[in-house]
């Protein structure tokens, strides 16, 4: 039975499904959510601030020892220099300037994200570098667009949308002359990579090393912070490995590993056979023990 037919019947039925599927997986994505944020920003500081006392730099890559840092905005003005993270995100959010990691909330789900005012702390040390300035003329500002809500106490430079605007008029002291302002620009838009294909693709794989970099190492299940590979010194653990909190002794949050590769190596001895050593000692490896 030669079933073409129906299958071309369905498709010139379903066709229309395929570009509304691409476009809403578009849509999710982490990518569109950072462009719908950045779109927003630069929205509202065409609005909210004056364009004669406030220049607008967005999109700027910039080199570092390691690799290169992106930053979303920078506005330079004689009130000082601004530096503006961009968070896309939606739920509860929960976090203080001393954690490393803040907390996502929708519904029962809950997610981890990196601090941004640690994360927006290398672009500003970058442009401290750059532009030779003091900390009391580069202030960080993070912004959260989406329907968020925090639900903790915040400092006054994390804003949810507008608030952003709010928060740099309110610096009013001139700590930077016209001209020093001018230079800065002048600075920053030479100093900056070029935005070519290449110069996006080596951010691109810079990122990723990091991001593969924290995923091996774990986060305290007590306080978020980064863990710290460790080893017992006595009672009957003696010698073995865990993951114990880099704020001990003010947290003890620990995290077991489920063997160093010694222990597995000498367990795998009986009847499990090498091809399943080799399986955990690669899964061992991953955790950079």
């Amino acid at each position: 039975m030669d079933i073409s037919p129906i299958i071309n019947q369905m498709f010139h039925v379903f066709w229309y499904l395929i570009p509304l599927i691409v476009i809403c997986g578009i849509i999710k994505s982490p990518w569109f959510k950072g462009m719908i944020g950045e779109f927003m920003i630069n929205l509202s500081a065409k609005f909210l601030l004056d364009k004669n006392k406030y220049h607008l730099i967005k999109n700027v890559l910039l080199p570092t020892e390691d690799g290169t840092t992106q930053i979303d905005h920078i506005l330079v003005s004689v009130y000082g220099v601004f530096v503006v993270e961009t968070k896309n995100m939606k739920g509860w959010i929960f976090g203080n300037p001393n954690q490393p990691y803040w907390t996502q909330k929708i519904y029962k789900h809950t997610n981890k994200f990196q601090n941004p005012l640690r994360q927006n702390y290398k672009h500003v040390k970058t442009l401290e570098s750059l532009l030779n300035i003091g900390g009391e003329q580069i202030h960080s500002v993070i912004v959260f667009v989406g329907d968020s809500t925090f639900k903790t106490e915040m400092p006054e430079n994390v804003t949810y949308g507008g608030g952003y605007a709010r928060y740099i008029k309110s610096k009013k002291e001139r700590v930077l002359t016209e001209f020093q302002a001018t230079e800065i620009i002048e600075k920053i838009d030479s100093g900056k990579l070029q935005s070519s294909f290449k110069a996006s693709r080596e951010h691109v794989n810079h990122v990723k090393t990091i991001i593969k970099k924290k995923e091996t190492t774990p986060s305290c299940p007590k306080c978020g912070s980064t863990m710290i590979l460790r080893e017992s010194k006595k009672g009957k653990n003696a010698g073995r490995k865990f993951w114990g909190c880099s704020k001990f002794p003010r947290c003890k949050g620990i995290q077991n590993i489920i063997k160093t590769i010694e222990n597995a190596q000498a367990y795998l001895s009986g009847p499990f056979g090498s091809p399943w050593f080799r399986k955990i000692e690669l899964f061992i490896e991953a955790f950079g023990v």
